[in-house]
């Protein structure tokens, strides 16, 4: 997240068992101090604590254990937060093994609506503290022959309590504006490339370059969709800005659910149809308040249920707005333009729009 004086950004390298993490951190640390980076790491916090001998299996109370475990975890995150700031870099990249929703696919619905109230804090804020979160898949989906025990001893999934553990932790993450999967459908060393290239992506190496597909589809089931593990509903309230550039869109927005909330403020740029130069930045919420004023009086606010979806290695945004009754706009982010696009069961496309500007959010909120 952006700091007053320097840039901090705060990411999660998070995944299933045997999915590659302790590699990942080497090869990040090596790749982006390279690029100027000061990188800084916290530790997993879990693996601490069993390694200690404090083992989750030893409490007497999940719900207590895991309550205990997150309070260090977010103590841990916010001592290397600050000691970033005192630090002389301009660019910080503190890098989370593992962060607060990776607790969430040790618990039971019940037990972490108990821990949320013990911190006095909500699913979103918990989520979206993070600036992106990236995902490696286990090696017990796709890559079994390579899925040990003998490199972590807090280590002690069989191979099919490991794919249904990434599962969990998939869901958990879903909903965050920035979540990335990184599968295995290449080899080990491609998926730390692929890995790197996504990072790079988001910290905008070389620039801030967004790849997206867009479909006109048919109004979903919100039913179905809400009942998936992999799906998580985000209700939007975007808000464009006054700009005096044409090819500029400058927009605010508040992303959140039940009533909870984080706000940004992005500015983007056009390139090509598929091609977009983003830059965003976290507001507090007096920020974006303040920002209101100077709506562009020629847009709407818009309103909109997302619906985010984790599925074949992709991550869908599915669009509902509440005067659309028999249609919607599916997003999905990609990093290179020829990649392979699979839908997700159930979705029919009415066709592609990708580069119609009828249906970018700026015009849909254009006032005729």
């Amino acid at each position: 997240m952006q700091d007053t004086e320097k840039k901090i950004t705060k990411i999660v390298i998070t995944g299933g068992p045997c999915a590659g993490k302790t590699t990942a951190m080497s090869w990040i640390q090596n790749a982006f101090t390279r690029m100027g980076y000061e990188v800084l790491f916290v530790d997993e916090t879990a693996t601490q604590l069993i390694t200690g001998g404090a083992a989750p299996w030893l409490s007497t109370s999940n719900r207590e254990y895991q309550w205990h475990l997150l309070q260090l975890q977010q103590a841990k995150e916010q001592t290397f937060t600050d000691i970033a700031r005192t630090m002389k870099s301009s660019r910080m990249l503190i890098v989370c093994d593992r962060a607060a929703m990776d607790n969430c696919a040790y618990m039971t619905e019940q037990e972490f609506d108990w821990v949320l109230n013990q911190l006095k804090t909500n699913k979103v804020a918990l989520r979206d503290q993070y600036d992106a979160v990236f995902h490696l898949v286990t090696a017990a989906k796709g890559a079994e022959q390579f899925y040990t025990l003998a490199n972590n001893q807090a280590r002690t999934e069989t191979i099919e309590e490991a794919a249904a553990l990434d599962d969990r932790l998939i869901a958990a993450w879903t909903g965050h504006p920035h979540f990335r999967v990184i599968d295995n459908s290449t080899g080990f060393e491609e998926k730390m490339h692929r890995l790197l290239r996504e990072i790079s992506v988001f910290l905008g190496e070389p620039t801030p370059m967004e790849i997206e597909r867009k479909f006109l589809i048919e109004r979903p089931g919100l039913r179905l969709l809400e009942a998936l593990p992999n799906c998580e509903r985000v209700d939007i309230v975007q808000t464009y800005l006054k700009t005096d550039a044409d090819s500029e869109e400058l927009r605010i927005r508040q992303r959140g659910a039940n009533g909870h909330f984080i706000y940004f403020k992005t500015r983007k740029k056009k390139l090509s149809g598929m091609k977009r130069v983003e830059e965003e930045e976290r507001l507090s919420q007096d920020e974006y308040l303040s920002l209101l004023v100077r709506a562009d009086p020629a847009y709407r606010t818009l309103h909109k249920e997302r619906y985010c979806l984790t599925e074949n290695g992709l991550y869908y945004e599915i669009d509902v707005y509440p005067d659309w009754p028999d249609k919607a706009v599916m997003e999905i982010e990609l990093h290179s333009e020829d990649q392979e696009i699979v839908f997700p069961e159930g979705i029919r496309v009415i066709r592609e729009v990708t580069g119609d500007p009828a249906y970018s959010n700026h015009e849909i909120a254009r006032i005729r």
